[in-house]
């Protein structure tokens, strides 16, 4: 390494920023502070549960920070300034950082982000990529700036999109893509490419609203929002007061659904359903407070008869 024993800063939460961490202290990178999203409530006992990035940093020895906020916090800005930093690696830290954190390190902020930019800025974007049926996606390596995610590029790479992939197949690929990436970025300080405003789309973050399914769109969309939602929000649907969570499906494109009934119909006894645009079959599915199974299997509990309209 060129410029070894930089004097970082890593701020991320979840699994997907470990990777990187893990990777920047195993190059031998001075690692002064870990930021964190604060420990929250989780499971049946709502016991206080930290972040993935929080546990593996607790494991490599390093000190880590949760401010609840960062901006309007001066207290914490002194800190991060008085550091002395190099540079701060940021990666779904989930908190956004204030024009006098970004300024502070000496060579900046850089940020980790799961997509090809300008494509998908934005809080969700590998679920943005294929939901939108994207042929790949990728991790872009960018200078931090006030704007969201909107900053100069210094690296960039592509990473296919297969047609079964889900959310959870490519998160670990683009965690492991971007630790790379990272380190080649400390290393070699790359010219930054401005972005191309013209050329930019947005991922926004997701809500449980985002889960309901519209059956008037077509089965081949609806096939991408299962895989895209995967494992939250979730795809759902009503069936006769009952949510379905859909987590696999097939398409049937060869049926057609013009005067067979409405989009959201059973067409048969094996839960196929009319779209906006051909049909889909669930091949795995979930109810609430039971495990995941698949479609056959509920189906001998419950039948689903055709010509129940879900919504």
């Amino acid at each position: 390494m060129t410029a070894p024993g930089l004097r970082l800063a890593f701020m991320g939460s979840p699994e997907f920023a470990v990777p990187a961490l893990r990777a920047l202290h195993a190059a031998g990178h001075e690692i002064l502070a870990v930021y964190s999203q604060a420990p929250r409530p989780a499971g049946r006992g709502q016991a206080l549960r930290r972040a993935p990035v929080h546990e593996a940093a607790d494991a490599l020895g390093l000190a880590v920070r949760t401010p609840a906020r960062l901006r309007q916090n001066p207290a914490e800005h002194a800190h991060f300034e008085a550091l002395g930093l190099d540079a701060a690696v940021v990666a779904a830290y989930g908190l956004l950082l204030p024009p006098e954190m970004l300024a502070a390190p000496r060579r900046g902020c850089l940020n980790l982000h799961a997509s090809l930019l300008p494509r998908w800025r934005g809080a969700a974007p590998i679920q943005a990529a294929i939901r939108a049926g994207d042929a790949q996606t990728g991790m872009s390596i960018m200078q931090m700036d006030p704007g969201l995610d909107t900053g100069p590029v210094l690296l960039r790479e592509a990473l296919p999109i297969s047609a079964q992939a889900t959310t959870p197949d490519l998160l670990p690929q683009l965690a492991e893509l971007g630790a790379r990436l990272i380190l080649r970025a400390l290393e070699t300080a790359p010219a930054a490419t401005p972005q191309d405003p013209a050329l930019a789309t947005y991922a926004p973050k997701l809500s449980r609203a985002d889960a309901r399914i519209d059956w008037h769109q077509d089965a081949a969309a609806i096939a991408r929002q299962i895989r895209a939602f995967l494992p939250w929000p979730g795809t759902e649907t009503q069936c006769n007061g009952l949510t379905l969570k859909l987590l696999a499906a097939e398409i049937l494109p060869g049926i057609g659904t013009l005067g067979i009934g409405t989009p959201g119909t059973v067409l048969d006894d094996r839960l196929t359903i009319a779209c906006g645009t051909g049909a889909l079959r669930p091949t795995r599915l979930q109810t609430p407070g039971k495990p995941a199974m698949a479609t056959a299997d509920f189906l001998r509990g419950r039948a689903i008869p055709p010509g129940t309209v879900l919504g």
